[in-house]
């Protein structure tokens, strides 16, 4: 009998080693995120190109630092198309899209009514950690951190989270969860919104 129990339990004993070994030696995220990234190539999660009707005023009154520390009020993006992106270096579903905001940041980033806003929420102390990661995998977008208080609407019960916001300052798209930003179809739809 006891042969039996072993056999049942026997893979999920050998599935906790392997993930406590992931865990102890941080490779962790790095797995998962590159199983998750695996699963965006299907074209199952790519994002919508259509604006949502949670057409929301966006509040602007908050301030951003760059990895650098320079703080800049986020103010400065009105009247422009902000992609804002809600992540963190330890979040393995933000991890997995993040080459996907790359490939659409480098196709958009010469359009001066859009542009792309990834807001780490790593606690302040984890800058250093931010930094590596962003340049260990050479992203190019820009990369920030609040500065101080953040509004209730980036108050998000999960990440990443990713807004759309039109340029006269309402939120038209939001996506939680883990979305393939790099298509076609959500390319159109930014530089749509751009040309209004």
């Amino acid at each position: 009998m006891w042969k039996r129990v072993w056999e049942w339990v026997k893979p999920l004993v050998t599935i906790l080693i392997v993930v406590i070994l992931l865990k102890v030696t941080g490779l962790f995220a790095p797995v998962v995120g590159l199983g998750q990234s695996a699963i965006l190539g299907t074209g199952l999660f790519n994002a919508s190109g259509n604006t949502e009707d949670i057409a929301k005023e966006f509040d602007y009154n908050f301030a951003l630092q760059d990895l650098g520390g320079t703080r800049q009020d986020f103010t400065q993006y009105r009247g422009k198309v902000v992609f804002l992106n809600l992540w963190a270096t330890w979040c393995p579903p933000c991890r997995a899209e993040m080459p996907s905001i790359e490939g659409l940041y480098q196709k958009l980033k010469d359009h001066d009514e859009i542009v792309f806003v990834m807001l780490s929420v790593d606690d302040d102390d984890k800058k250093d950690k931010v930094q590596k990661y962003i340049s260990g995998k050479a992203f190019s977008f820009p990369v920030f951190m609040p500065s101080g208080y953040l509004p209730e609407q980036l108050r998000v019960p999960s990440i990443p989270t990713t807004f759309v916001i039109s340029k006269d300052g309402q939120i038209v798209k939001r996506e939680v969860g883990m979305r393939n930003y790099d298509t076609k179809k959500f390319e159109k739809f930014l530089l749509e919104l751009a040309a209004k």
